[in-house]
C-alpha cells in the first residue's frame, strides 16, 4: 500500500482550507484517509503562525515508515525543518522575444536608440 502525505481540500468555495493528510495514493483526494496530521489555510498571510500547522512527531513517525509526501507538502516539511528543503520544480523561464524582435532590439541599440 503506498502511503502518500498530501493535502484534502475543505472549505467552501473560494474560499479553501487544507487538511494535511497521510492517506493511501490509490485513494480520491477528499476520500478517505488514515490520518490527520495538519491543516493548511492559503487565505492567512505567509507570515501568520497558523497558516500551516503540523502535528510533527506524526509526520516524523510516517516519514520513517515510508509514507512520501507531496511536492507542496514537501515544502512545507523544508521549512518546518522536518525534511530536507527540495528545489522547487518547474520553475517557469521569463520568456524572450522572438528571433525577428531580437534582431530590431540589436538594429535599434546599434542605430543609437533607446
Amino acid at each position: 500500500m503506498p502511503v502518500r502525505i498530501r493535502l484534502a481540500r475543505g472549505g467552501a468555495k473560494k474560499r479553501p482550507f487544507y487538511s494535511i493528510v497521510i492517506a493511501d495514493s490509490r485513494s480520491p483526494r477528499d476520500g478517505r484517509f488514515i490520518e490527520k496530521v495538519g491543516t493548511y489555510n492559503p487565505m492567512l498571510e505567509r507570515s501568520h503562525a497558523d497558516r500551516v500547522t503540523l502535528k510533527e512527531d506524526r509526520v516524523r513517525h510516517w516519514l520513517g515508515v515510508g509514507a512520501q509526501p507531496s511536492d507542496r507538502v514537501a515544502r512545507f516539511l523544508g521549512d518546518a525543518g522536518i525534511i530536507e528543503k527540495r528545489p522547487v520544480p518547474n520553475q517557469p523561464k521569463k520568456s524572450q522575444p522572438k528571433a525577428k524582435a531580437q534582431e530590431r532590439e540589436k538594429a535599434a541599440k546599434a542605430a543609437g536608440g533607446p
